[in-house]
């Protein structure tokens, strides 16, 4: 069974808890405190795996969770680090928040490998709360929380052209003639349940992948028989070939044929139907008398609106190295580069919406200024910020929070100090 949707819920690991415990040992009857810090909770991490091209394994495993930290120990021994969960998933999957349908991450492109939700930091031992006047801390930090979410999958197929028309049009057959694809080609409505892919080689031009996606009908982009299955698909597609059945052996009008599709285009998402199309007037070897007849409607309604019209024999091959060099001229002038769904989603910036309090405040005696608060730790914790990615979102997280109008509030300068617990950076607005 092909499968492109799949919900599934995730788990990052939780920060081991840091241990108290003070030093026992023969002839020191009073030792200090050796609690050891918690570990690592383990990280969320999905990686593109080039041997999978479905999301079938998901549709039984819906839950995976890394694996905590250990907990801290005696003698300032360290809790081990939870262990990550790796999550291999085929080139084209778009994961998404469940809730708000928003991209989170789009593993394609350069796209390889995402950590998609950090797990805990450990919590800190009783060792380092000892000051002068509390020599025998019976306090440690809690390591921090584990993070959830719910996700949706959709694979979403990877190709420069796609296929489109209604059942029994000849797309199969069409791929079967142009490239090394194999589809099964039968004379039934949606023969075709999931996207076939092939690679067509020019002699003397550059090759692309080409993908028969299954076949439409009127009502689809609201759901309708494979609806939204078929037409999310398209989406990554750069050019449209269009097949009709000229000769009508279905008994079907192609022009109308062509505005049913192109209105589905246009309500399922309006760039589609703005993507450059092609129509492939097919079956040509089987056309009446009135064929010519036909062509010239096709092409009178159509190549006024920059669809050119080539007329085509799926099964002889007539007209079709001449409509492939046609697609190839037109992806010429596109960009080569597939098309990535940008991020919409930020887990980062979910946890950061809290009520959790903060200060920001001037400390004389370091000449410096310093922001403090659970909320800011946290972000801290479940933030990369040696990637440009996590940094960024850095950047807006003191900005959304209000932290640099209140740094500029207490008198900020260009170059001033701030301390952010263990990170120092210099102010430049």
């Amino acid at each position: 069974m092909f499968a492109d949707r799949a919900r599934i819920y995730v788990r990052s690991g939780k920060g081991g808890d840091g241990h108290v415990s003070f030093r026992r040992e023969k002839y020191v009857p009073a030792g200090g405190p050796d609690g050891g810090d918690g570990g690592r909770g383990g990280d969320v991490i999905f990686t593109v795996d080039e041997g999978l091209n479905t999301l079938t394994d998901f549709r039984h495993i819906r839950k995976y969770k890394a694996q905590d930290g250990q907990e801290g120990g005696k003698r300032n021994r360290r809790g081990k680090d939870g262990e990550d969960i790796v999550i291999k998933v085929p080139e084209g999957t778009v994961i998404k928040e469940f809730n708000s349908g928003k991209v989170i991450a789009d593993m394609s492109g350069e796209n390889r490998r995402v950590v998609l939700l950090k797990g805990g930091r450990g919590g800190s031992g009783n060792q380092h709360y000892a000051t002068s006047t509390m020599q025998a801390p019976k306090y440690a930090r809690p390591g921090q929380p584990a993070r959830e979410l719910d996700l949706l999958l959709e694979l979403k197929v990877i190709a420069d052209v796609g296929l489109i028309g209604f059942p029994n049009v000849g797309k199969s057959t069409f791929l079967a003639r142009v490239s090394n694809a194999r589809p099964k080609i039968a004379n039934y409505p949606f023969t075709t349940l999931n996207p076939n892919l092939g690679v067509v080689d020019l002699e003397d031009s550059k090759g692309f992948v080409i993908a028969d996606i299954p076949g439409l009908i009127e009502g689809a982009s609201e759901g309708m028989g494979l609806g939204h299955e078929f037409l999310r698909h398209i989406e990554r597609t750069k050019v449209l070939i269009h097949i009709v059945d000229a000769a009508g052996t279905e008994g079907r009008d192609p022009v109308a044929d062509i505005y049913a599709i192109q209105r589905e285009l246009e309500n399922y998402q309006a760039d589609l139907s703005q993507k450059p199309q092609i129509i492939a007037a097919n079956k040509i070897d089987v056309m009446a008398d009135s064929g010519d007849e036909t062509l010239r409607r096709i092409r009178q309604e159509f190549e006024p609106k920059g669809m050119p019209v080539f007329p085509i024999s799926a099964v002889s091959g007539q007209g079709v190295r001449e409509l492939l060099y046609q697609v190839r001229s037109v992806l010429d002038g596109l960009d080569e580069s597939p098309t990535v769904f940008a991020q919409e989603f930020f887990p980062e910036m979910a946890l950061a919406i809290s009520d959790e309090p903060f200060t920001v405040f001037y400390d004389e005696e370091n000449k410096e200024y310093r922001v403090e608060g659970p909320r800011i730790e946290k972000m801290l914790g479940y933030t990369n910020l040696d990637s440009e990615k996590g940094f960024t979102f850095f950047q807006n997280f003191l900005k959304e929070t209000g932290i640099l109008s209140q740094l500029e509030a207490l008198g900020i300068q260009d170059g001033d100090t701030v301390r952010i617990y263990g990170l120092s950076f210099d102010y430049y607005k």
